[in-house]
Protein backbone atom coordinates (compact mmCIF):
# COMPACT_ATOMS: atom_id res chain seq x y z
CA UNK A 1 0.00 0.00 0.00
CA UNK A 2 2.93 2.39 0.72
CA UNK A 3 4.35 4.33 -2.20
CA UNK A 4 6.70 6.50 -0.13
CA UNK A 5 10.49 6.49 -0.48
CA UNK A 6 11.87 5.14 1.75
CA UNK A 7 9.04 2.73 2.42
CA UNK A 8 7.05 3.15 5.61
CA UNK A 9 7.29 0.47 8.31
CA UNK A 10 5.17 -2.62 7.71
CA UNK A 11 2.05 -3.20 9.79
CA UNK A 12 3.75 -6.08 11.61
CA UNK A 13 6.86 -4.11 12.60
CA UNK A 14 7.27 -2.53 16.05
CA UNK A 15 7.49 0.99 14.58
CA UNK A 16 4.31 0.65 12.46
CA UNK A 17 2.89 3.90 13.94
CA UNK A 18 5.59 5.86 12.06
CA UNK A 19 3.83 5.22 8.73
CA UNK A 20 2.25 8.16 6.90
CA UNK A 21 -1.40 9.02 7.52
CA UNK A 22 -3.49 8.53 4.36
CA UNK A 23 -6.91 9.27 5.89
CA UNK A 24 -7.60 11.18 9.07
CA UNK A 25 -10.93 11.31 10.87
CA UNK A 26 -10.26 13.16 14.15
CA UNK A 27 -14.00 13.74 14.64
CA UNK A 28 -14.34 9.94 14.85
CA UNK A 29 -11.05 9.37 16.67
CA UNK A 30 -9.08 7.33 14.11
CA UNK A 31 -6.58 7.56 11.26
CA UNK A 32 -5.62 5.12 8.51
CA UNK A 33 -1.89 4.70 7.96
CA UNK A 34 -0.38 3.76 4.59
CA UNK A 35 0.62 0.34 5.93
CA UNK A 36 -3.06 -0.50 6.48
CA UNK A 37 -3.06 0.06 10.24
CA UNK A 38 -5.99 1.93 11.79
CA UNK A 39 -4.67 4.06 14.65
CA UNK A 40 -7.18 5.19 17.28
CA UNK A 41 -6.81 8.34 19.39
CA UNK A 42 -6.63 6.24 22.58
CA UNK A 43 -3.45 4.65 21.06
CA UNK A 44 -5.20 1.38 20.27
CA UNK A 45 -4.63 -0.13 16.83
CA UNK A 46 -6.34 -2.42 14.35
CA UNK A 47 -3.91 -4.19 12.05
CA UNK A 48 -4.77 -5.20 8.46
CA UNK A 49 -4.97 -8.88 9.47
CA UNK A 50 -7.65 -8.08 12.08
CA UNK A 51 -5.32 -8.25 15.07
CA UNK A 52 -6.16 -5.74 17.81
CA UNK A 53 -3.44 -3.90 19.71
CA UNK A 54 -4.71 -2.62 23.05
CA UNK A 55 -4.24 1.06 23.92
CA UNK A 56 -0.74 1.74 25.24
CA UNK A 57 -0.82 5.26 26.61
CA UNK A 58 2.05 6.20 28.88
CA UNK A 59 1.13 5.98 32.54
CA UNK A 60 0.69 9.27 34.35
CA UNK A 61 3.27 9.94 37.05
CA UNK A 62 1.79 11.11 40.33
CA UNK A 63 4.09 13.39 42.28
Amino acid sequence: MCTHTPKCPAADSPDREAAHVVASHPEQGWSLLCNGTVLFEDTGELLPDGQVIAPHRPLAVVA
